[in-house]
């Protein structure tokens, strides 16, 4: 009788365990959970080329930084080099590879930095702060810079230098 009692005991720890494993739990570490789906589905936006989406994670005031030194872009202005880019239905694909969100004083603001990819360009470091606007978040400030290995930043620096002094080389031929 005891034999029965217990493989039954036995067998319903199984069961039991079974039915935990099976059952999917969301782990909700709360606004940090909501910032990386955000920042998730903004770079997914973008290589969506949707353009409602992606700037809809904006801030009204938002700004987003390019990789070249003139490229600050308010959002009006962002609003129109996007809506001119994805209106061929193209976007840009930047693969989220490692991220960091820290929360700021009282939780109405965040920063974050991250590593993201891409199969055309490499890697690029994406920084920015967050806001809480109502019960979203919203980008106030997106920075991307492109990577470039400390051994290798000689020759990058030597190119990037050439290529601002022909630039402001052709503005001044221009003003002549």
């Amino acid at each position: 009788m005891q034999t029965r009692f217990t493989s039954r005991r036995v067998l319903l720890s199984k069961l039991i365990l079974l039915l935990l494993l099976a059952v999917p739990t969301v782990a909700d570490n709360g606004p940090q959970s909501a910032i990386n789906a955000l920042l998730d589905d903004f770079h997914q936006a973008a290589a969506d080329a949707d353009r409602e989406r992606y700037l809809g994670y904006f801030a009204a005031d938002g700004v987003f930084m390019g990789t070249d030194d003139w490229e600050r872009w308010p959002l009006p202005e962002f609003r129109d080099y996007v809506t001119e880019r994805f209106a061929g239905g193209t976007g840009w694909a930047y693969s989220p590879e490692k991220r960091f969100v820290t929360m700021g004083p009282g939780g109405e603001s965040a920063w974050f930095d991250e590593i993201v990819v891409s199969q055309r360009w490499g890697r690029f470091r994406g920084t920015g702060v967050l806001l809480k606007v109502g019960d979203a978040w919203k980008i106030a400030h997106y920075s991307l810079t492109a990577l470039v290995p400390n051994e290798r930043f000689a020759d990058v620096a030597k190119v990037a230098t050439e290529g601002f002094e022909t630039r402001a080389a052709d503005t001044d031929n221009k003003d002549n």
